[in-house]
């Protein structure tokens, strides 16, 4: 019984109202994720607008995933000081301002600046990150599959979001389609902020946090270095992933498929990577959240050699499926690391240092990606540029398993 509140902490877990907060938490992550999926939609047609590059266009994305991944570390810490309502509350301000002053954006510097702060640093970065930190500390012995739904309305909303936005910006531009979303988020997010209100019993937290400190300890390396190495996996595992999932509009357009077919297939990647993100949690449940990540990175790394040899429209489509299913457990695997590794109250923080990675190596890759059209004039060269990041990625998660099986630690999740 925890004494501040009264409440039974151990009976609160792996509750009926922690699945309630689980549908919550995904819903918001769903709405608030259009963030993260709406300028890819609208690349080429702001492109377009102002005149510039392909490289000069992605840097809206760029510096909102920047932001999204500094972010997710400031929020993680407000969310572990004071709950999650206070981030939440400052990103959907945040978001409906950032896409109301997109449309007023007169250049690409100014839309890379409002996508960078207001809808990256102080938005959408708590949609991810820290929802995933705050859901945790209400599961125990579903904890991966938690975290990994938690984590799908970040793929929902790609699901979604593409097909709605490309049909808004063709029939009213692209400018007024960002301020229907701005109001839109506002609306419908304020009053879920409600629901999520309740914060798990202190005493919960204290008891895993003594499981999670025996358990790192086995690996011997030390927190910080075994965070740097997390580090190092997710930027190199998203520098690869960004290829197809930043990309893929403009590569069908490229190829004369034209935008709307390859918005259809983003919105298919990231539909099959919500199955693959809830058939990953509960893999993780039962193998952990090391060698759940291994296999991700092997699936991904064999789909993008596919990508080399196929570009007829119907494979296109079976691959982006494929992409998905093999992608969409690898950055909860993170999450879920670190609550094996790491204690509670380190959660928020620590996950959004990690998960930060991954949105680096979006930003990074995403741009990288423009500049390797930009100099070859094709997407071969980035898709093989994707796979060699993601073999770093690999290869660090097989170091790790390695430690973890001669210490006999590679399954850490509490029991």
């Amino acid at each position: 019984m925890d004494a501040m509140t009264g409440r039974d902490s151990a009976a609160e877990t792996d509750s009926a109202y922690a699945w309630r907060r689980l549908a919550y938490t995904g819903l918001m992550s769903t709405i608030g994720g259009v963030g993260m999926w709406s300028f890819i939609v609208a690349l080429p047609t702001v492109q377009a607008d102002f005149g510039i590059t392909r490289a000069e266009a992605s840097l809206p994305y760029t510096l909102l995933m920047l932001g999204f991944g500094a972010g997710g570390i400031f929020m993680g810490k407000l969310a572990d000081r004071h709950g999650i309502v206070p981030p939440l509350l400052i990103a959907i301000a945040s978001l409906g301002g950032g896409y109301v002053l997109s449309g007023f954006t007169t250049s690409i510097w100014q839309l890379a600046l409002v996508h960078g702060i207001l809808m990256g640093l102080c938005g959408t970065s708590v949609m991810f990150a820290p929802l995933m930190a705050d859901i945790s500390h209400w599961f125990v012995r579903r904890r991966g599959i938690a975290i990994s739904i938690a984590a799908s309305g970040n793929y929902i909303a790609g699901t979604i979001w593409p097909p709605i936005l490309q049909a808004m910006i063709a029939s009213i531009g692209w400018r007024q389609a960002h301020m229907i979303v701005g109001i839109f988020c506002v609306v419908t997010m304020l009053p879920l902020v409600l629901a999520l209100r309740r914060r798990p019993a202190v005493h919960a937290l204290d008891q895993m946090g003594a499981a999670a400190t025996a358990a790192r300890g086995s690996l011997g390396i030390s927190p910080n270095a075994m965070t740097a190495l997390l580090w190092v996996a997710g930027l190199a595992c998203c520098v690869a992933m960004s290829m197809p999932q930043v990309h893929i509009v403009a590569y069908c357009g490229d190829l004369g498929y034209g935008v709307a077919r390859g918005a259809e297939m983003l919105s298919l990647m990231l539909g099959f990577g919500v199955v693959s993100r809830i058939g990953f949690g509960f893999i993780a449940d039962r193998i952990g959240g090391l060698a759940t990540l291994f296999v991700g990175s092997v699936l991904q790394t064999l789909v993008l050699i596919l990508y080399l040899g196929f570009s007829g429209l119907p494979s296109l489509y079976l691959i982006s499926a494929l992409f998905g299913l093999a992608q969409g457990g690898i950055v909860p695997a993170y999450a879920i690391i670190v609550r094996e590794y790491f204690p509670p109250g380190e959660a928020g923080s620590r996950v959004g240092i990690v998960i930060m990675a991954t949105l680096v190596g979006m930003a990074f890759g995403g741009w990288m990606s423009g500049a390797i059209f930009d100099l070859t004039g094709s997407y071969l060269a980035a898709f093989a540029n994707g796979a060699a990041w993601n073999v770093l990625n690999a290869a660090i998660a097989v170091w790790l398993l390695m430690r973890a099986s001669r210490t006999g630690s590679g399954r850490l999740a509490p029991a």
